[in-house]
């Protein structure tokens, strides 16, 4: 069974730090591409930052450059993006995505909410 679990979300305020994890079973994690998406009330869901399957390359939105970064711990089968300088237009749930290489599988997370504020 496939499963990605979210964890680390929670309120904070601005220029604050919070570190996501997805857990990842049920499948081949050293064969996917790791994502984090976002959702903010209103809005679309947004590509946040990915990671190779080797860990070898990251892309960011430019929103997040400089601000957050995306690792994967093959051991642990996880991957975090930690999240420093944080905005209030960062606030949104947080989704963890996992793709094959191939594009053959497309699995997401739940979900985790993130708001940000003083």
């Amino acid at each position: 069974q496939v499963q990605l679990v979210e964890s680390g979300g929670g309120l904070v305020q601005p220029g604050g730090s919070l570190r996501l994890s997805c857990a990842a079973s049920g499948f081949t994690f050293s064969s996917y591409i790791m994502s984090w998406y976002r959702q903010a009330p209103g809005k679309e869901r947004e590509l946040v930052a990915d990671i190779t399957s080797t860990g070898g390359s990251t892309k960011y939105a430019d929103s997040v450059k400089g601000r957050f970064t995306i690792s994967r711990d093959r051991a642990k089968n996880t991957v975090y993006l930690q999240m420093n300088s944080l905005k209030p237009e960062d606030t949104a749930v947080y989704y963890c995505n996992a793709l094959k290489r191939d594009y053959s599988d497309n699995y997401w997370g739940q979900g985790t909410q993130v708001t940000v504020s003083s």
